[in-house]
């Protein structure tokens, strides 16, 4: 409903496929990043451990694997990596603040192009990380960590869709979601 309601599909949604289209190619032919996925990986750790209130003690990554050492985790702080999409998010933040101070929004096509690269970065090298075995994962348990994962994704697209469209505010389009989430509800308990 978002996005049939936000229109300029010409200056947001061809540019935001083109470029994880983009990306898909480089995924397929070129080496993968992986020092680059590490390195953002254990930062979406730290800075989810930081806005809970702790510290990070060590950072490490290199292109086999990093760790963090932190005061304190829960399951938030340990799945965070899986869901939350830090290139994106930091490339919305700079373009965020580039388009305050300058008024970027003849930049937009672009600015939609690399947020769909930066999301499609995020989700193939997360799938292709999580093929191998991640203590992040078996720590917080197979079909828990797959719930919140798929819950933190779900969220993020359903607060992200809306502000990359920016044609529907976000209360309006939460109050899709639970409008379609009650009737989809009541249409279960009416076949029980």
């Amino acid at each position: 409903m978002v996005i049939e309601a936000s229109g300029g599909a010409d200056t947001t949604w061809v540019p935001f496929l083109a470029g994880a289209a983009c990306w898909m190619v480089v995924y397929l032919v070129l080496p993968r990043p992986l020092w680059i996925y590490v390195v953002g990986h254990e930062l979406t750790h730290a800075l989810w451990v930081w806005l809970l209130g702790g510290r990070v003690r060590e950072f490490r990554a290199t292109s086999r694997g990093g760790h963090v050492i932190v005061s304190k985790t829960n399951f938030l702080i340990a799945l965070a990596p899986y869901f939350f999409p830090l290139y994106a998010v930091l490339l919305v933040a700079a373009f965020s603040v580039g388009h305050l101070i300058w008024d970027w929004k003849h930049y937009l096509v672009w600015f939609h192009l690399l947020v769909g690269a930066a999301y499609a970065f995020h989700v193939t090298l997360t799938g292709h990380v999580l093929k191998t075995r991640q203590t992040d994962i078996t720590d917080q348990g197979y079909l828990f960590s797959a719930v919140i994962i798929f819950l933190g994704n779900v969220s993020v697209l359903l607060i992200g869709i809306p502000l990359l469209a920016a044609k529907v505010d976000l209360r309006t389009a939460l109050g899709w979601w639970l409008e379609c989430t009650v009737e989809v509800f009541r249409a279960i308990a009416r076949l029980i």
